[in-house]
């Protein structure tokens, strides 16, 4: 299977990201897998999970209106969010990586995010990155 793969946190930029490839799995015809991914541990509580589940239930309902074939993960097994997009990009057969991308200051663009370098870095397809509207 071939899909689009994208990395969805609820921010700005996550919404710009999975914007985008909602769009790009339009364009090429292909199942939209959407993914967020949390390290656990005792800052995600049960909070933090109910918070996570009712964008996600948010985000399921907007694909399923619009008629987007998906595929919504919400992954919470103690691994840094790039191991988890990496893996799921290679089990689905991803054409494609889209993640959104946090604008920086100018001491900020020297250290990118290590999730997003690690990102652009390994994948072995290609990555669309995107910034969030400007607000």
């Amino acid at each position: 299977m071939s899909a689009v793969v994208v990395g969805f946190v609820p921010t700005p930029e996550g919404r710009a990201a999975l914007r985008r490839a909602t769009e790009e799995a339009g364009l090429r015809g292909m199942k939209l897998v959407v993914v967020t991914s949390r390290r656990g541990g005792r800052e995600y509580d049960s909070a933090a999970a109910a918070a996570d589940q009712e964008a996600l239930d948010g985000v399921r309902r907007e694909l399923q209106t619009a008629g987007v074939e998906h595929d919504v993960r919400h992954l919470v097994r103690g691994r840094e969010p790039a191991e988890d997009l990496l893996e799921v990009t290679g089990e689905v057969g991803g054409a494609v990586l889209v993640i959104g991308m946090r604008r920086r200051t100018p001491v900020g663009k020297l250290l990118m995010g290590s999730n997003a370098q690690r990102i652009l870095l390994e994948a072995e397809v290609p990555v669309l990155t995107v910034k969030a509207d400007p607000e």
